[in-house]
């Protein structure tokens, strides 16, 4: 944790002029980076076995900027009277009673990289330290993994798309007991 400290210390202060050059706000530059450094103690000793922990922290503020500005994206109002097509909710969250089983059918390979990266929201770039592999390789195995979920929800569920290659409508199967 000494590592971190100092690493912290040397880094900070630039690590904090970055953000804000590109935020133009004081505020939303603090918290991005009191946002860097939880992630960084949260690396616990990895942190001190990174082999360039500066270009790690400048990647993991890149990472977080993207983050945020897709956030603060200008967004319309829509109005109050707009019809949502509540068929296309419902068949959606009703598909979501099929992951389960589903999930519990797939490798326990695929099975950890979909409920650690698109379930508990791990980044792949985490997953491929956890891992102890490339992030083109977890980023491949989590593709892989979500290709053979489709394909079995697809048949284990008689998924039926509309012509847009949205879920029009499905069998649900019971949950396992």
């Amino acid at each position: 944790m000494n590592c971190l400290m100092q690493t912290w210390h040397q880094v900070e202060p630039e690590l904090h002029v970055w953000p804000l050059k590109r935020l133009g706000d004081r505020a939303d530059a603090d918290d991005m980076l009191q946002d860097l450094f939880l992630k960084a103690i949260r690396q616990q000793d990895r942190f001190c076995e990174l082999r360039n922990a500066r270009a790690w922290l400048f990647e993991l503020a890149r990472n977080a900027l993207i983050d945020r500005l897709r956030v603060t994206r200008e967004q319309i109002e829509l109005p109050e009277d707009l019809v949502t097509d509540v068929t296309e909710v419902a068949a959606v969250d009703s598909l979501a009673a099929c992951l389960p089983r589903v999930l519990s059918e797939l490798s326990a390979e695929d099975r950890e990289a979909l409920s650690l990266c698109d379930l508990q929201g791990m980044s792949q770039h985490d997953y491929a330290d956890l891992k102890g592999i490339s992030l083109p390789g977890a980023k491949s195995r989590v593709q892989r993994a979500r290709k053979r979920m489709r394909a079995q929800l697809a048949s284990a569920c008689q998924l039926r798309f509309d012509a847009a290659g949205k879920v029009s409508d499905f069998v649900p199967r019971p949950p396992l007991r």
